[in-house]
């Protein structure tokens, strides 16, 4: 008897004449971007470096498209964004030692994202593994150990042979739930000798999947269909699974309203009947989801902004959908189902009893009033510039542009108060909340899809850590907005620290003429006020290739709840 796993492929006699004959000049870099190729990759970010000029030798006998940038973190950040756009794995190619390591910090906010990051590294040469300490250019005792608490799997390899099975290893690792980074590294003599290995044909690129325990979402099924005052937390694996059409159903048929959080921009939509829109900051969204008798949480770990700063006390019971097992039930008790958003809320779509509109009128009813205190409060603060400028920003990017933003007043603004107006089109830092995110990112979802305009907002000093990009932007003429909220130095922080102390400490920044920078790059700029920002974005946003806007101002933030 056979069976299916005994079933082998015979190649094809073309197939095996190609491979006893492969071409001559390949070495492992050709490997490497075979392997990529066969997964179904059609762009790498990076930088070359000594260690890895094979890799790099070998692109150019690739169909692959390469996006240079200028800093290794910067290159990070966009493919970080490449993968959140496409879903797919998105190649980065870094040499060894300081280029590899300058790309943690991207690499924390792609895990802290669950973004789809291939990172693909040199090595020092074969005899240097192991912490051999042979002196080489960039060696480091174990180059590996600095990236383990940052990323999902970790690939060394150490022959040829072993080049495409580790590529197709952390592919599927990155695409598995919760998607991430992973890094792979090949010694610099593996990637530069020559290679008799026949060409990469193929790949298996498809992840398995994670569904719910069935026993699990028959009481959680049940829960919400007898719950008097069910709400909903949607966090970012909502997005990530593409399940934003699955969870209105769902919120439809127990009448149920629903906060996003920061990460989960977009995925119910803003103006619903039931929607409590992303106010997961404010103290009276906090009161409301602790008098829930039934609280349902997708595709969230309710970490410290998605539970207003630890200050959350539920007093009902919890329901959590979580891909990352290690967030499952990490600050609350709940019934945790672990699986990915999408197969979970389809679960549950099919067991709930649905409640009909006319059965439970006060669930719209309560989040109008939830809103207008929000509004309330906000109103008394006097805060109408900052107001006036998220609504300018939002009047001038078209509804299905994706926005990046970086750790800046503006964007902390926007997780609250601005309309995503889809799932997957608003992007920030705000996973592992490092500054410079928010250009870089940009171009990265340039690259992934040039027929859209893309918006990216820095305040000064997140722009100063990405400014060399402007000529990566030029050079591959990507279609970004870059909006600089020029505030002459580190704003929130600014704040806090004047809030703390009585006056600030190292926040002042000493910055350039940035739109003469711009224009010094070959990017045209303009000086904009907050009476012409939204003509000067919109402009800026319908004219093909990158361009910059400054606006000059001060912005403040709204008060905490969570400190009272």
């Amino acid at each position: 008897m056979t069976h299916d796993h005994d079933l082998v492929l015979r190649p094809t006699q073309a197939q095996t004449a190609a491979a006893l004959n492969p071409p001559a000049g390949r070495n492992g870099g050709d490997l490497v971007v075979e392997t990529l190729a066969g997964l179904g990759a059609t762009t790498v970010f990076g930088l070359p470096g000594q260690h890895a000029l094979g890799m790099f030798d070998a692109l150019r006998r690739s169909s692959l498209r390469y996006i240079g940038l200028r800093v290794e973190n910067n290159a990070g950040f966009a493919a970080d964004a490449y993968g959140r756009i496409t879903g797919e794995a998105a190649p980065l190619l870094l040499s060894t030692g300081p280029g590899a390591l300058t790309s943690l910090a991207a690499l924390q906010e792609a895990a802290a994202a669950s973004a789809p990051v291939l990172a693909i590294s040199s090595q020092v040469p074969t005899p240097g593994l192991g912490g051999g300490r042979h002196g080489y250019l960039h060696e480091l005792p174990d180059q590996a150990a600095s990236f383990r608490g940052v990323v999902k799997s970790v690939h060394t390899v150490r022959s040829q042979s072993q080049i495409p099975s580790a590529i197709e290893a952390a592919w599927k690792s990155a695409l598995s739930v919760p998607h991430g980074p992973v890094w792979v590294e090949i010694p610099q003599d593996v990637l530069l000798a020559q290679t008799r290995i026949p060409v990469v044909t193929g790949g298996d690129a498809f992840p398995e999947e994670l569904p719910p325990r069935p026993e699990l979402t028959a009481v959680a099924a049940d829960l919400l269909s007898k719950a008097a005052r069910p709400a909903i937390i949607a966090g970012g694996g909502v997005v990530r699974s593409d399940a934003s059409g699955k969870l209105k159903q769902l919120a439809e048929a127990l009448q149920a309203p629903v906060v996003t959080t920061p990460g989960g921009k977009g995925a119910f939509p803003w103006t619903h009947p039931l929607s409590l829109q992303s106010w997961i900051e404010d103290r009276h969204t906090t009161d409301f989801l602790e008098d829930a008798d039934v609280l349902l949480v997708v595709g969230s770990g309710l970490g410290e902004l998605s539970s207003n700063y630890h200050t959350f006390k539920p007093r009902g019971r919890i329901v959590q959908i979580e891909a990352d097992l290690g967030k499952l039930e990490s600050n609350h008790p709940a019934l945790g189902i672990h699986a990915d958003a999408r197969l979970a809320l389809q679960a549950l779509l099919e067991t709930v009893d649905p409640v009909e509109e006319r059965a439970r009128p006060e669930a719209a009813e309560r989040v109008r009033e939830v809103l207008a205190k929000v509004a309330d409060r906000i109103a008394a603060q006097e805060l109408t510039l900052e107001q006036e400028v998220l609504a300018s920003v939002r009047k001038a990017l078209p509804t299905d542009s994706p926005s990046f933003w970086d750790m800046t007043i503006l964007a902390y603004w926007a997780w609250s108060a601005f309309d995503a107006k889809g799932p997957n089109h608003m992007h920030s830092a705000q996973g592992a909340g490092g500054l410079g995110y928010g250009f870089p990112a940009a171009l990265g979802a340039a690259a992934a899809d040039p027929t859209r305009p893309v918006l990216a907002v820095s305040g000064d000093g997140g722009a100063l850590y990405s400014i060399a990009e402007l000529a990566t932007a030029r050079q591959y003429d990507l279609n970004v907005t870059w909006l600089i909220v020029d505030d002459g130095g580190y704003g929130i922080l600014r704040e806090y620290m004047t809030d703390a102390f009585g006056e600030p400490t190292a926040t002042e920044l000493t910055r350039p003429d940035y739109v003469a920078l711009a224009e010094s790059f070959g990017v045209p700029g303009v000086r904009t006020s907050p009476e012409t920002l939204e003509a000067d974005v919109a402009k800026a946003l319908s004219t093909p290739g990158p361009s910059v806007v400054l606006l000059p101002a001060v912005l403040r933030m709204f008060a905490p709840t969570h400190l009272s």
